[in-house]
C-alpha cells in the first residue's frame, strides 16, 4: 500500500480517489472547492489538505484530475502547487486531458525538483470511473510508470505506457478524434432510422451485432432515442478536448476534416443550451433541424 494524495474531486477524480482508498491506500485529498474533499473524507477516510502542497506532503504518488492546462499549472507549480511538498523521487501521475505543450512543460518542471511526471489521462467517462473500469493510456519514464501502475490498477481496467512524455497525451488525442466521427455517424443513423419511421432499438439489434456495431452504439443508442442527454461527457469537455486535437493537428500537419467539422457541431449543441449534455447529444441538433 502507498501514501497518494488526490487533486481535483470532480465527476471523475472523487470516485478515483474512492476506489484507492478502498484499495487501502492512504489518501490525502485536495479540491479547489473545500467542502467537497471534506465530505470526500467523511465518506472514505484519509486527510482533506487546503492546498496541493499540502496534499502532496509525504506522498509517494500524487494523482492529478483537474479541468485544463491552466488549472493543471496551478495546481503543480508555485508555493503551494503540488511540487512544492513532493520530496525528491516521488511521482505525479497526470490523469487530465491536457495539450501535450503543457505536459512537457510540467514534465520538464517535475525534473528539476527530482520528480517523475506521467501523463496518464483516461478514458471510460463517468461511469468507468465510479465501476473503476478506466483505460489508462500514459507517457513518461519506464521506471516512474511501473511504479505507479499497481497503484492506478485500483480504478483501471487497463493500462499501457505508450512511449516518452505526452505520448499518454497524443493517444487520448486519438481516442477523442474517433469519438467524435463515430458519435456523428450513430447520431445519423438513428436519426434516418426516425425519419424512415423505423423502431430504433429494432434497427439497432439487428446492425448491432456486425460491422455497424460499436461501444458508442450499444451503451448510448438508448438514451439517444429517449432524448436524454443527462450522463457521460459534457460537450464543453469535449470541445476543449477536440480543441486540442486541432491545434496539436495543426502543429504536426496531420489532416482532422471530420474532427474539424464535429467540433462545429458540438458548438452548435452548444447554442442550444447544451454545454451540459453528454456527447452523444449530437442527435439533438439532427432533431433541432427538422
Amino acid at each position: 500500500m502507498a501514501r497518494v494524495a488526490f487533486l481535483g474531486l470532480g465527476v471523475m477524480g472523487y470516485p478515483m480517489a474512492g476506489h484507492l482508498a478502498a484499495a487501502g491506500h492512504e489518501v490525502a485529498v485536495y479540491n479547489r472547492t473545500a467542502a467537497k474533499a471534506e465530505a470526500w473524507v467523511a465518506e472514505h477516510g484519509g486527510r482533506a489538505a487546503p492546498t496541493p502542497a499540502a496534499a502532496a506532503e509525504g506522498a509517494e504518488f500524487v494523482m492529478a484530475c483537474v479541468g485544463n492546462d491552466d488549472d493543471l499549472r496551478a495546481i503543480c507549480d508555485g508555493e503551494t502547487g503540488a511540487f512544492a511538498g513532493m520530496a525528491s523521487g516521488a511521482v505525479f501521475v497526470d490523469h487530465t486531458t491536457v495539450s501535450s505543450m503543457v505536459t512537457e512543460e510540467m514534465a520538464a518542471l517535475a525534473q528539476t525538483r527530482g520528480i517523475a511526471f506521467v501523463d496518464a489521462p483516461v478514458s471510460g467517462g463517468q461511469a468507468g470511473a465510479e465501476n473503476g473500469q478506466l483505460v489508462i493510456m500514459c507517457g513518461g519514464p519506464e521506471a516512474a510508470y511501473a511504479a505507479a501502475e499497481p497503484v492506478m490498477a485500483a480504478y483501471a481496467k487497463l493500462s499501457k505506457l505508450m512511449g516518452g512524455t505526452g505520448a499518454g497525451q497524443l493517444t487520448k488525442m486519438v481516442n477523442q478524434i474517433c469519438i467524435a466521427g463515430l458519435v456523428q455517424g450513430l447520431s445519423e443513423g438513428l436519426h434516418f432510422a426516425e425519419k424512415a419511421g423505423l423502431d430504433g432499438r429494432a434497427v439497432v439489434e439487428v446492425i448491432g451485432g456486425g460491422a455497424a456495431g460499436s461501444w458508442q452504439m450499444m451503451n448510448r443508442y438508448q438514451t439517444m432515442l429517449d432524448d436524454k442527454f443527462d450522463h457521460g461527457f459534457a460537450v464543453d469537455w469535449m470541445r476543449k478536448d477536440l480543441g486540442i486535437c486541432l491545434a496539436t493537428a495543426d502543429k504536426t500537419g496531420a489532416s482532422l476534416p471530420v474532427t474539424a467539422l464535429v467540433d462545429q457541431f458540438y458548438k452548435d449543441v452548444q447554442k442550444l443550451g447544451g454545454a451540459r449534455w453528454d456527447t452523444s447529444s449530437l442527435i439533438k441538433r439532427l432533431r433541432a433541424m427538422g
